[in-house]
Formats: structure tokens, C-alpha cells, sequence
């Protein structure tokens, strides 16, 4: 990468891959737990992360890009942590592990999106800008739900 539209360009491909990872990690997410509070936040943010995944992909045509993702190790490991803590831990544990793992994804996908966003604006790209904006309002909407859960009852 040699320039600011080269480095957008990757880290775009890195995020849809993260979103694409999340469409499949977050059914076992739901099915992971017991608490029917977290069962329909995370059910509520896999639909959301559907609708991400459709708004990446016309900022992907704003920059006149193939879509193509990037394999992302970060959403990889975050997934294996998660997977992990679904091994290891029961009960209000695992409700708490499940919530903690969901907000470090949240919390991966803020930076990125932040980033990405302020990008877009250094680029020229408005329709890009604020494509990312809405997926980074719902991404913090949705960290701001998993803390409420965290500290009304799971933690």
C-alpha cells in the first residue's frame, strides 16, 4: 500500500470479511446462551450485520471496486476467543464471556469504521463517508445495548 485510497481499499475488504465472519459466528452465539435478553440482542445484531454487509458493498461501488474480502486475522481471533469461552464456561459465566466477546468484535468494528470513515472524507468520498457512518451508529448502538445487558444482570 502506498497511499491513503490503497489502504482504505484494504481495510474496506478487512471489514467485510469481519462482517462476513460475523454473519456465521453469531448463530452460535444465539444459540449459546440462555439469557433471552442477550438471545435477541445478538439476534437483533445479526440482521444488522446483514444489512452492513449490503451497505459495504456500495461502498465498494462508490470507489468502483470489486467486492472481495480480505481475510482478517483480528475477527479471527476474536471468533476463537469466543469459541473458546463457549467451551469453557456455563451458566451466568458464559452469559458474561458471550457479552464481553461480542463488545471486543464492537469495539474491533468502531475502530474500523471510524477509521474508514475519516478516510473517506480525506478521499473525496461522500457517498462512502456516509455510508459509513450509518454502520458505525449501529455498531455503537449495538456496544451501548451489550453494556446495559452487562451491568443491569449479566455481569
Amino acid at each position: 500500500m502506498k497511499t491513503l485510497a490503497d489502504a482504505f481499499h484494504h481495510t474496506l475488504q478487512d471489514i467485510y470479511y469481519a462482517e462476513g465472519a460475523m454473519v456465521k459466528a453469531l448463530p452460535k452465539m444465539i444459540e449459546g446462551t440462555q439469557d433471552a435478553e442477550t438471545k435477541q440482542a445478538f439476534s437483533d445484531h445479526l440482521e444488522e450485520t446483514k444489512q452492513q454487509v449490503k451497505i459495504l458493498q456500495k461502498v465498494f461501488a462508490s470507489i468502483d471496486a470489486p467486492v472481495k474480502g480480505e481475510k482478517c486475522d483480528a475477527i479471527e481471533g476474536l471468533i476463537k476467543e469466543t469459541e473458546g469461552a463457549m467451551k469453557d464456561a456455563s451458566g451466568k459465566a458464559l452469559n458474561a464471556m458471550l457479552i464481553a466477546s461480542a463488545q471486543a468484535v464492537e469495539h474491533y468494528e468502531i475502530a474500523r469504521y471510524g477509521t474508514l470513515r475519516q478516510w473517506a472524507k480525506e478521499l473525496g468520498n461522500a457517498e462512502a463517508h456516509d455510508l459509513l457512518s450509518q454502520i458505525l451508529d449501529m455498531e455503537k448502538a449495538a456496544n451501548a445495548k451489550l453494556t446495559g445487558i452487562a451491568v443491569s444482570k449479566a455481569n
